[in-house]
């Protein structure tokens, strides 16, 4: 498994850990009954593609993520990061977003 990552920094305590599976990448999912529509895109998810040990670390450390994909949300699910049961689904992928304000 690929993913890509990328960190904003929005000053020093407002951080945002960007994170998706690599193949979603410049794709738009679609979901009309949600009426959603949502570009994975590569300026705010990056094009580094780096293994899931690198990604854990950086979100652990981080108080602000953003991640979407079902590989990159089981995984950080299962690690303790995110609650899977807080998640939105795309057309059948997984999107969380964690926030401490």
């Amino acid at each position: 498994m690929a993913f890509s990552m990328k960190i904003h920094n929005k000053g020093e305590s407002n951080e945002i850990i960007a994170v998706c599976d690599s193949a979603l990448l410049g794709k738009t999912l679609n979901d009309d009954e949600k009426e959603i529509e949502f570009l994975v895109s590569p300026d705010f998810y990056g094009n580094e593609t780096l293994e899931w040990d690198e990604i854990k670390i950086a979100l652990i450390r981080g108080s602000n993520i953003n991640i979407i994909g079902n590989d990159v949300v089981e995984l950080a699910s299962k690690e303790g990061i995110i609650n899977q049961n807080n998640t939105i689904d795309i057309n059948g992928i997984k999107h969380a977003q964690v926030y401490v304000i």
